[in-house]
């Protein structure tokens, strides 16, 4: 699969928040997040694993109730059905990849 940038919906599951799915198949997945300042990704569970890269700005990433701030170049791993999320102390963008697919997102 062959995705241009240009050619990709974005959505807006939350206030701030403008995300665009990437390329995708076989049990992988990748997901952009654009965060304004401010904007946050509610705490939540999921039965998939995980990775996440910070590619610009910062955030305050909370996991099972231990807090880390988190900067451009950080990355974090989700092991599955932990309860996780994120508030952007800036304008900020992650990488997401996640195993398997979120079908909830297609």
């Amino acid at each position: 699969m062959v995705l241009k940038y240009e050619d990709i919906l974005p959505t807006h599951p939350a206030p701030g928040i403008t995300r665009r799915i990437l390329a995708h198949g076989g049990q992988m997945m990748g997901v952009e997040a654009s965060f304004e300042k401010g904007a946050v990704g509610e705490a939540h569970r999921h039965p998939h694993e995980q990775v996440s890269y910070i590619l610009s700005g910062s955030f305050q990433y909370e996991v099972e109730g231990k807090t880390y701030t988190l900067h451009k170049g950080d990355s974090y791993y989700v092991a599955p059905n932990e309860l996780h999320g994120a508030t952007a102390l800036e304008d900020a963008v992650i990488l997401d990849i996640f195993t398997p697919q979120r079908e909830d997102f297609l």
